[in-house]
């Protein structure tokens, strides 16, 4: 980040002092071309001031050629795309770095892509995204673990539902689920009930923090540029030239800047962004359902507790404790009909950790993402104990301890079918080099790099 440091974004200083740098950098460029060379439009998403490629070369310059809106893990992707397509970029967050949101509140899982209908963008882009950030995290050394994950049917009731699930990843092209019997799975995860399982052997974990900061470094080596304390709070996109009005955090001072073409990633305020968008036809948004998830983590020494005499012998991989029993795979239980999330699940950290969640707690119609108090209280884990004693009989009373909770930004509400991911270009809306992404909740982290190419497409596709 060290172009940054000319602009003092990461001082606080936000997008009013990067647009004079870069308005600085555009006149030097010009002087040093000369009178005599050809007009070359320049654009401040780098730099190095590369020409702009977009439509609007042919009217007044813009500022940059593509504004993105929200550096969380799929705004991330998204630049780090254009930028390496060779696009000028400019990445505006709110915050003062990157994925401090639903990016950084959830369960850290890449998912294999068993829960979502058949040609869903859901399905689609997390089947594809799963191989690809695996090839990601191999390439550039973030942490990550393909340790697998045990769906399991708690009661014979619930065997039909097991054997839909994996007709439903059949069709999703997840080929790798293999049926397990209630011993296998006491040889695998002996603390674990159930009447059957399967295991998905390319679920797994992964540092989302560094894959973020991954995605961001690489964003800014190809020349793209990062503006936090930079909160878009309006703008005009029916024309060529884009106008984002753009408000310092810090010190509450708007600047209006000028682009090409314009991302809204912004997560849980897309529907915000986009309705302040002067342009954008207002039924093209989708309404906006707040979705909380609370996490609790297992307490120090509950393990023993959990597992008892089978926490002994082969079970047992060397964990911590002094040795004792240590989980080796995540446990889901099967998706509750009528529900928004996939259960109360185990899930491990990259240290071992084993933490329980997300539950769903629907917010109240019309609450401002900005107010949402993310805080836990140890009173909100009784409910956990009888969802999670359901596959795992041993849980202790008094285990868990309060950890973190999430927002999932959904497009649907409570008691509707899932939503999918809604990505929206020209085609939908009817505005040139416009791209809108909605609803990116889970697995929008696996799905990121595969969302990515999407909106790319999307965003640089001839007019329709």
């Amino acid at each position: 980040m060290a172009h940054l440091a000319s602009y003092s974004l990461m001082r606080g200083q936000g997008v009013s002092t990067l647009m004079a740098a870069c308005a600085q950098r555009l006149l030097n460029a010009a002087a040093a071309a000369g009178a005599a060379s050809s007009p070359t439009l320049l654009c401040c998403g780098s730099p190095s001031s590369r020409p702009c490629s977009s439509s609007a070369a042919a009217g007044p310059e813009p500022d940059t050629e593509v504004a993105v809106i929200g550096a969380g893990v799929v705004g991330l992707a998204i630049a780090r795309q254009l930028a390496l397509a060779g696009r000028a970029v400019l990445l505006l967050e709110a915050a003062g770095t990157f994925g401090t949101e639903t990016s950084s509140r959830n369960s850290e899982v890449i998912h294999a892509g068993l829960y979502y209908p058949a040609g869903s963008l859901k399905a689609r882009l997390c089947v594809a995204g799963k191989q690809q950030l695996y090839a990601f995290c191999k390439q550039y050394g973030v942490p990550h673990r393909r340790l697998g994950k045990l769906l399991v049917a708690s009661s014979p009731a619930q065997l039909d539902a097991l054997s839909a699930l994996a007709a439903r990843a059949a069709a999703n092209g997840v080929s790798d689920l293999r049926p397990l019997s209630k011993s296998e799975v006491g040889q695998l995860e002996p603390a674990v009930r159930c009447e059957a399982a399967l295991l998905s052997p390319s679920t797994g974990i992964i540092d989302s923090h560094s894959y973020m900061a991954e995605l961001h470094r690489q964003f800014e080596e190809a020349g793209g540029t990062t503006a936090f304390y930079s909160r878009v709070v309006g703008g005009a996109v029916a024309g060529p030239l884009k106008r984002v009005r753009v408000q310092d955090a810090n010190s509450g001072e708007e600047t209006e800047l000028t682009a090409g073409m314009v991302v809204n990633a912004a997560g849980l305020h897309a529907q915000a962004v986009a309705a302040d968008l002067d342009g954008l036809p207002a039924g093209t948004i989708p309404p906006l359902h707040l979705a909380k998830g609370s996490y609790f983590s297992l307490a120090a020494g509950s393990l023993a507790h959990i597992h008892g005499s089978s926490a002994s012998g082969s079970s047992a991989s060397g964990g911590s404790g002094g040795g004792g029993y240590r989980f080796r795979h995540l446990v889901y239980p099967l998706p509750e009909p009528g529900t928004a999330g996939l259960g109360t699940h185990l899930t491990l950290d990259l240290a071992g950790g084993v933490r329980f969640g997300p539950d769903v707690e629907w917010l109240p119609p019309g609450t401002d993402p900005r107010t949402i108090d993310y805080s836990l209280s140890p009173t909100q884990a009784q409910p956990f104990y009888a969802a999670i004693r359901a596959y795992l009989p041993g849980l202790p009373d008094d285990s868990l301890e309060p950890s973190y909770s999430g927002v999932r930004p959904k497009v649907v509400g409570p008691g509707q079918p899932a939503g999918d991911f809604v990505v929206q270009g020209p085609a939908e809306h009817g505005v040139p080099g416009l791209v809108n992404l909605y609803g990116i909740e889970s697995p929008g982290l696996t799905a990121s790099l595969a969302l990515a190419q999407l909106a790319a497409e999307r965003l640089l596709a001839p007019d329709h």
